[in-house]
């Protein structure tokens, strides 16, 4: 799947001047006070709450415009840059000191996972215009997919069904429905053979 651009902050800031383009915001003023907003959010009544209130913090997420299937697990240090800017299945889960960049719109399909400490970032710059302008995009996480803990997934890369990104590994390009991924940049080692869901429901690789 091509990485899909969403946001150039060169087609919306470009109004915006500074003697120095580098210093030039990257969005709006009405996005800067809806991460306001929700980062005292997030420090008084999201981060402080008990381990179990999941529903809690699903509820947060909503309000400030998250779409949340039923039964997410997100853990009270788990960051989500624009909770408006997410759309999750059902069983979704961010462990502790997961965080979510998205500047761009992010899926994460049923049964995803994103372990502790773990980084998906939605955005980057653009180093060869003299603005330096932040390139924004979307990203899917498709179901049954792992994020294992400390890896980092890179802007626009996108996990297929039941991809596994391995220990502290990097993705720099998509992965392909139940592979096994890992190393820097991360590569695959082997095939996943199945998952099953709380039903009881075996979900077999198509390979197998």
């Amino acid at each position: 799947m091509a990485k899909r651009l969403v946001y150039n902050a060169a087609d919306h800031m470009a109004g915006k001047q500074s003697h120095d383009p580098y210093l030039r915001p990257s969005f709006s003023s009405r996005i800067r006070l809806k991460r306001l907003a929700w980062s005292i959010c997030w420090a008084l009544f999201y981060r402080l709450s008990p381990r179990p209130m999941h529903s809690w913090r699903a509820f947060l997420l909503r309000v400030f415009g998250a779409k949340m299937g039923s039964g997410c697990h997100f853990y009270p240090t788990s960051r989500i840059w624009a909770p408006w800017n997410l759309e999750c299945s059902s069983h979704v889960t961010a462990g502790d000191g997961a965080e979510i960049y998205n500047p761009a719109p992010m899926y994460l399909g049923s049964h995803a996972i994103v372990s502790q400490g773990a980084y998906i970032c939605g955005a980057t710059h653009d180093y060869n215009d003299p603005g330096f302008p932040l390139l924004a995009y979307s990203t899917i996480l498709g179901p049954y997919s792992w994020v294992c803990a400390r890896a980092i997934v890179s802007p626009g890369v996108n996990l297929g069904e039941g991809a596994i990104l391995g220990l502290a590994s990097v993705a720099t390009q998509d992965l392909t429905p139940w592979g096994v991924y890992a190393g820097m940049p991360a590569r695959k080692i082997k095939e996943r053979i199945c998952t099953v869901d709380s039903e009881g429901t075996n979900h077999r690789s198509p390979l197998e």
